[in-house]
């Protein structure tokens, strides 16, 4: 195209200012432009490049053919440079010199030299693809190696040879001009000149002032205290005249803020410590560049290394430390680390106080340090994010990113993670399976999204908000996530700001924020003047020049989506009401789907994409609140990785908007009897994120055939399928009568449960995958074949099973009235293997339990069998083979002996009559035999609820002994009473009843002794109660007679009542009233026949009494003393044996006198057993006498005694107190003192025969009886 100049300008309409480096080689220059088409221009800042360059151009002609397109790195540099230039031509801005940035375009046609951000250039190259509006392009300042300046690079080195004509120049610092040379070098290998022109600055002294080893004792110290005593090396130097201030670079806001405060501590005489960083105000940066008397100290950011300079600046301190922004492989976030600079940074903060006079740099690292770093610092392209790039070269159909000749191609890993973005935001298809490295399609979406002049991902929201209605709202948030936050936070003023901010904030969104704020900014401007306006904002620390940059920028972008047809009117309330946060959200989210995390508790903080972990900002609404589910606007990595702008989020939203990336994992199949089908549980992830954890959804959507198999397995076969079809109820009763003959006969004769799988696979089609689709399909499948699924016994008997009798396993048994319930369980390893007895907790306390010892009929032989088994091998082998000798000897057994012997007696007798072997009782071992022979006795409630169970009956008693008595006490209610102190009733009944029928309880009151009175009480056993009976009875005889204490004393002697005094009851009249107890026994034992039941007989009872206790009393008391007497002495001559080889044998005959004569002795043993007593505690001073002769022997034999006193103990054990006062008990008991008499004091003699083995069969038979179940 024709360009805006008809001719070259000459030299003397150009002003060449003379003083400018420059200009002393501009037609080196001319010549290299005239020759070559792209020329590197090299010079230091203030050489005069920038604006001079231009005007060489239009000398040797350029402009004839097209504009002159000069691109600068920021918008207030373009400004500037094209104001610079025009005012040097001395011509009016926007015609023959303008420029154009984001929000505005000052150039015309007649424009020759356009400056303009190196961003206006590329979305030019959207609509002019070869620059035809330009004939020569000027890239300043492309050593800062932005990322659109290597892109332009790279377009311009494809483009040139399509456009010969067009002649390309680059400016560049010193830094590394060469590179810039061999990109652009000609098809025969050339690089392109360089012209180096050098810039007006003064020698600067380096000073390496290391921080390692400086501290006392050679310690390393902080950064704080080098920067201080750098500080005070400075200002000792001599004053040469002119500026004298410091630039102190540091790596972030918090290290300027702990430096200034150490710095005002320092109490330096007329200076100021001034901060600079770009989050400040416009107000507190323009302080560092405004008049100022005295010294300061400026401690900035690289902020200050190329974008500003300041001015009066003569010494520089560098920490030698920034916060480069840098794009993690690992979590796919932009980062912020601090880390070391480069050399080249090095130079361009030590060249900073070398502009007004010579300087001095203070590096707080050594010259090694400095050498060892990377000559420059990475280009934005090679540490940043390239999902723009790519988006705008797929667009502009630049082929394979990967081949794309950038100045220094990126790693393929960031190509990858860009286009993976892409892909997140749905703007490129999927790569095609073998397509690795080809160039992605753009959807339509991406299509869109390239010609949007936003961020893809903020672009990706504005699409996004288009479909769901809430463009206007997205429109101010996008717009504002665009720029810089327009809330200012002065140092001084923090807490006011915040308190004048907080009114914006939203409870659950930072984004949210954004539109309160945008809506109260439009409402001020309609009521306030422009200059009201301004000083609102300024009182209300808003920052006035970003808040017209967000109005800019919602405007632009609003053409731009009026363009690409989005709907900017759409919204989703109406003007005034809120917005639906929900909608927008949704529509926020489609750009952020990899910023989303959720909480975790444990480690307090949350998790995102890729196992990244971060933390929400202090400064976000949502920090203290912590929600379980967030997005974040940004994702950056300082101290820690933290989430700035942020919003709760609904985690199914996630799912939805990230369908195309989710994973979905399925674990735990299983059958859902509620659905009637298969489900699973589906966990849904995104980016590693678990938006789902536990979610249950149906099989069949997943794996219809498994779903299949688990609807004819678990819901059909193992019947948890609730349905209401006929043929599968039938189906059950037929199951379960062949499954209740194998558990009786304890044989394996049903088909299992594959056949019956394989049954149901045959006959139900592949498409019917749950309770529904049967249904539907067997509605008509019935009426063509109604028996297609009908199991008959061919289906579930095996061939070869063989027939069970049913009398051999009955399903009752009969105990007295009663009968009791049987079922069978066929399951090896269960607690209820077997036989189990069904026993009704009202009846649990009628129930005698005879015979149940023997089984039912099917099983007895191979009870008898492990019986055998059981046996002490010295016996069992004497009736080898132990199944033949059971089968023999169950045959042998009478019939009236069968269920009313105990099973091991008659087994025993009938071995011997045999075999001629006796089998002692306690070598039988019931408990041992396998638990499928052992019955098992279940106590149900109402309605069959369970309440015990087991193999020990009498266990199951004491455990629901609560329940029975419950039971016992509201069938007695009508006959219990308390108090009583003679007798009140005219009969104490054996019996009472409650209840009707099967459901019938029935109790056994008896007269209760409580000390003072006695109560009527209705027990649950009748051997309790009788027990409880006579003890009742003796109190109510006591309370009824008056003490013979007055005859009983006067028929004793002084020396009888000293022999009293020495009892193991405590005192005299323990030991009277324990006499009494005795004296009342006897008396109603040998005047009263039978049980005193009723008035009749109790009060002959009490006549009795009354005539016989005193006589009887005494007679019992002087029957005690010589039982006294015999302990006194024993416990005396045991005190004086001190010998520790006699311990154990004195501690065992304490024992024994304790339990001979210990305190209720005389009523526990009765008047008949008292000379018992005696003669047993002459035996234990026989013993005493004899324990010096053979030690050896009476340890011998206390061990025989040992044995067998605890075969003893374990029966107490297993009995109940009462069932312990049952005589055959206790004879055991006195059995086992004649046996200790026996072994130790023969010459005292004992009036039967007794040994070990004679009281141990004694124990075995009284088991046997009390306990057969074990």
């Amino acid at each position: 195209m024709p360009g805006p100049l008809a001719a070259p300008m000459t030299a003397a309409q150009l002003h060449y200012p003379e003083q400018l480096p420059v200009v002393a080689v501009k037609d080196e220059i001319a010549a290299a432009i005239r020759e070559h088409q792209v020329v590197v221009i090299a010079g230091e800042t203030g050489s005069g490049k920038t604006t001079q360059l231009p005007k060489i151009a239009l000398e040797v002609g350029r402009g004839m053919g097209g504009q002159i397109g000069h691109t600068q790195p920021r918008r207030i540099a373009a400004r500037s440079v094209a104001e610079r230039i025009a005012e040097e031509l001395h011509v009016e801005l926007g015609g023959l010199v303008g420029y154009q940035v984001r929000f505005s375009d000052h150039s015309s046609d007649a424009t020759a030299v356009k400056v303009m951000t190196d961003g206006i250039l590329l979305n030019e190259m959207q609509r002019d693809r070869d620059l035809r509006r330009y004939d020569t392009i000027i890239i300043d300042e492309a050593h800062e190696r932005s990322l659109n300046i290597d892109f332009i690079l790279g377009y311009l080195k494809q483009l040139l040879p399509r456009r010969p004509d067009l002649k390309v120049i680059i400016t560049s610092a010193t830094i590394d001009p060469d590179r810039f040379a061999a990109h652009f070098a000609d098809a025969d290998g050339t690089p392109a000149p360089v012209i180096e022109v050098s810039g007006r600055t003064y020698p600067v002294e380096v000073r390496y002032r290391p921080l390692v080893g400086e501290g006392e004792d050679g310690e390393d110290v902080d950064q704080i205290t080098g920067i201080c005593r750098a500080v005070e090396e400075l200002w000792t130097e001599p004053d040469p005249g002119g500026a004298r201030d410091i630039l102190v670079f540091l790596s972030g806001e918090r290290e300027i803020r702990d430096a200034a405060d150490a710095l005002e501590g320092m109490h330096l005489p007329g200076t100021e410590v001034l901060p600079l960083y770009a989050r400040l105000s416009s107000a507190e940066q323009h302080r560092v560049f405004g008049r100022h008397s005295g010294r300061r100290i400026v401690l900035a950011t690289n902020v200050a290394e190329t974008s500003l300079t300041v001015p009066g600046i003569r010494y520089v301190i560098d920490t030698g430390m920034a916060r480069i922004s840098r794009f993690s492989q690992r979590t796919k976030v932009q980062r912020l680390p601090v880390e070391p600079v480069s050399q080249a940074s090095a130079s361009q903060r030590a060249g900073r106080c070398g502009r007004l006079s010579d300087g001095i740099c203070v590096r707080l690292y050594s010259q090694e340090d400095h050498d060892a770093r990377p000559e420059f610092t990475d280009p934005e392209i090679l540490r940043t994010s390239l999902a723009a790039v790519i988006l705008q070269m797929t667009a502009l159909g630049l082929g394979d990113v990967s081949r794309f000749p950038f100045v220094e191609p990126p790693d393929s890993r960031q190509v990858s993670d860009g286009l993976r973005l892409l892909e997140e935001l749905e703007a490129v298809h999927p790569a095609e399976r073998g397509a690795k490295g080809s160039a992605r399609r753009l959807t339509p979406t991406g299509k869109t999204l390239a010609r949007l002049p936003v961020d893809p991902r903020l672009g990706r929201m504005l699409i996004e908000a288009d479909r769901r209605g809430c463009l206007t709202e997205v429109l101010v948030v996008v717009s504002a996530l665009s720029i810089q936050d327009p809330r200012e936070r002065p140092l001084e003023r923090q807490a006011q700001a915040d308190q004048q901010h907080a009114r914006f904030r939203h409870e659950t969104s930072d984004f949210a924020t954004w539109w309160q704020l945008w809506v109260y900014l439009k409402e001020q401007q309609r009521e306030l003047s422009s200059s009201a306006f301004r000083r609102m904002c300024k009182r209300e620390y808003l920052h006035y020049v970003r808040i017209r940059e967000w109005q800019d920028v919602h405007a632009q972008l609003r053409r731009a989506a009026t363009e690409r047809r989005l709907d900017t009117r759409s919204r989703t309330a109406a003007k005034g009401a809120d917005p639906d946060w929900d909608t927008v959200h949704q529509a926020l989210l489609a750009g952020l789907l990899s910023h989303v995390g959720v909480r975790d508790e444990d480690k307090r903080d949350y998790l995102g994409a890729r196992g990244a972990r971060f933390s929400i900002q202090p400064g976000s609404t949502l920090h203290r609140r912590q929600p379980p589910v967030v997005m974040a606007g940004e994702l950056v990595e300082t101290t820690r990785l933290w989430a700035r702008t942020n919003a709760r989020i609904d985690p199914e939203w996630a799912e939805r908007a990230g369908a195309h990336l989710v994973r979905r994992s399925y674990s735990e199949p299983r059958w859902s009897k509620r659905q009637a089908s298969a489900i699973a549980t589906e966990r849904v992830t995104l980016y590693g994120v678990p938006l789902v954890a536990g979610r249950t959804v149906q099989l069949s959507r997943v794996d219809p055939v498994l779903a299949r198999e688990l609807f004819i397995r678990e819901g059909i076969v193992s019947g948890e399928w609730e349905t209401h079809h006929q043929v599968f109820r039938d189906n059950a009763r037929a199951i379960a009568r062949v499954e209740e003959l194998e558990a009786r006969s304890r044989r394996r004769i049903a088909t299992d449960e594959e056949d019956l799988v394989a049954f149901y696979d045959k006959r139900i089609p592949a498409e019917v995958v749950s309770g529904t689709h049967f249904d539907r399909w067997w509605k008509s499948a019935r009426r063509e074949q109604p028996d297609l699924l009908t199991l008959t016994p061919e289906h579930l008997v095996r061939d070869d099973a063989e027939a069970v009798d049913d009398a051999q396993y009955p399903t009752t048994w009969r105990d007295g009235e009663h009968d009791l319930r049987l079922t069978y369980q066929f399951e090896p390893g269960t607690e209820a293997d077997g036989v189990t007895v069904h026993l009704p907790v009202h009846l649990l306390n009628q129930i005698e339990g005879t015979g149940l010892d023997w089984q039912v009929p099917g099983l007895r032989e191979e009870l008898a069998t492990a019986l055998i088994r059981g046996l002490p091998k010295a016996t069992r082998r004497s009736f080898a083979p132990a199944p033949d000798h059971a089968a023999r000897a169950l045959r042998a057994i009478p019939p009236e002996e069968v269920g009313q012997t105990p099973f091991v007696v008659a087994l025993g007798r009938a071995l011997r009559s045999l075999t001629g072997v006796a089998v002692p009782l306690d070598q039988w071992d019931p408990s041992a035999v396998p638990a499928h022979l052992r019955m098992t006795f279940r106590v149900e409630g109402e309605r069959g609820r369970r309440l015990a169970e087991g193999t020990d009956l009498d266990a199951l008693r004491t455990e629901v002994a609560g329940h029975v008595q419950a039971r016992v006490r509201q069938a007695g209610a009508s006959v219990e009473r308390s108090g009583m102190t003679t007798w009140e009733l005219e009969e104490l009944p054996r019996t009472v009843t409650s209840g009707r029928g099967a459901r019938q309880v029935v109790g056994y009151p008896a007269l209760v002794d409580e000390g003072d009175t006695v109560a009527v009480r209705v027990l649950p056993d009748a051997a309790q109660a009788e027990a409880a009976r006579r003890r009742g009875v003796r109190r109510l005889l006591v309370l009824g007679t008056p003490a013979p204490w007055k005859r009983v004393l006067a028929g004793l002697s002084n020396a009888d009542k000293l022999a009293l005094g020495d009892n193991p009851h405590g005192s005299v009249p323990a030991l009277l009233e324990d006499c009494l107890g005795a004296a009342v026994d006897d008396v109603v034992a040998e005047h009263v026949p039978g049980e005193v039941r009723d008035r009749a007989a109790f009060d002959d009872a009490l006549r009795a009494v009354r005539t016989h206790l005193g006589s009887r009393t005494l007679f019992v008391v002087r029957e005690v003393q010589p039982v006294l007497q015999q302990r006194r002495e024993v416990l005396g001559t045991l005190e004086r044996i001190t010998a520790p080889a006699l311990a154990p044998a004195v501690a065992d005959m304490r024992a024994q006198v304790g339990s001979i004569a210990g305190p209720g002795f005389v009523t526990a043993a009765g008047l008949g057993r008292l000379r018992d007593l005696a003669r047993y505690l002459r035996g234990v001073s026989v013993r005493i006498d004899r324990l010096g002769e053979r030690p050896d022997r009476d340890r011998a034999q206390q061990e025989v005694v040992d044995g067998v006193e605890g075969a003893y103990a374990d029966l107490l054990d297993v009995l109940d107190p009462l069932e312990r006062d049952r005589e055959d008990v206790r004879a055991i008991g006195w059995l086992v003192e004649e046996l200790r008499v026996s072994l130790f004091a023969q010459s005292v003699g004992v009036p039967v025969p007794v040994s070990a083995k004679r009281v141990r069969s004694a124990i075995a038979a009284v088991r046997a009886e009390l306990r057969p179940h074990g």
